[in-house]
């Protein structure tokens, strides 16, 4: 990469030439775009962020694995269920996941919609900043009842250092909104100038690639040095630049 200015363009062309509805398809989000209520979409959302680490085909298998024993009506399921229906849970893994961790965030869901119309309360009665936001929606997402100790891994929060890669992921495809159809910007309480960039391995590696990126460590601070770059590209929209860099490792093998 020979300039800044190479980097940039680089980085635009590729924004725009995957931020397009074809990218849905083969991607987890395209698990909330299933759904056209806005808690449907939340819930299956939620889910499909949690469930991404690996694989993008068994991902998006898994997911539909869980809606199909969710009646596809994840809201319904959540807020309505029996102890009968909860049945139809046991035996559900994906990965290191399994259903004593769904059971759980089930009754999490459950619990929240009683009170709450939307997931976004979860996130904005924490706080001002993302940081803020995630750091409190774990702490609130565990504030339940007989916590099983295992299920803790599978929600991230930057107070221990983590990246939150998932759960950023999510924040982007429910805050950010434009004309391309992919990301949904059903939560109007959050601002797309405040996300943070969602950083994996590949996103890492490719950052470190451009020279944008200079920590070792692919952690929170990584996240936030590397969403400081973006924002410097466009301050209002810096994590549109996901499509980017998540495209360049993960597609092209940057």
């Amino acid at each position: 990469m020979n300039s800044d200015i190479d980097i940039i363009k680089l980085l635009n062309e590729k924004a725009d030439l995957y931020n397009q509805p074809s990218f849905i398809k083969n991607d987890p989000v395209s698990i909330p775009h299933l759904f056209t209520q806005k808690q449907d979409i939340e819930i299956a959302g939620f889910f499909a962020a949690i469930f991404a680490w690996g694989n993008r085909t068994t991902i998006i298998q898994k997911s539909k694995e869980l809606l199909a024993r969710m009646d596809n009506a994840p809201y319904d399921f959540c807020i309505n269920h029996k102890a009968a229906d909860l049945k139809k849970l046991i035996g559900f893994r994906h990965r290191t996941f399994n259903d004593t961790d769904l059971l759980y965030f089930i009754s999490f869901q459950n619990q929240h919609y009683q009170k709450h119309k939307s997931l976004e309360t979860a996130f904005v009665q924490n706080g001002n900043t993302i940081e803020e936001m995630l750091a409190g929606f774990y702490r609130y997402f565990f504030s339940l009842e007989d916590v099983p100790e295992r299920t803790r891994k599978h929600v991230a929060t930057p107070e221990k250092g983590s990246t939150c890669k998932r759960l950023n992921m999510f924040l982007r495809w429910m805050v950010r909104k434009d004309k391309k159809g992919v990301d949904f910007g059903i939560w109007k309480n959050i601002s797309p100038s405040r996300l943070i960039c969602p950083i994996d391995v590949h996103v890492a590696r490719v950052a470190r690639n451009l020279g944008i990126l200079n920590r070792k460590q692919t952690d929170w601070l990584a996240a936030i040095e590397l969403t400081d770059y973006l924002r410097t590209l466009d301050k209002s929209d810096p994590v549109k630049y996901d499509f980017a860099l998540f495209s360049l490792g993960v597609i092209e093998k940057m």
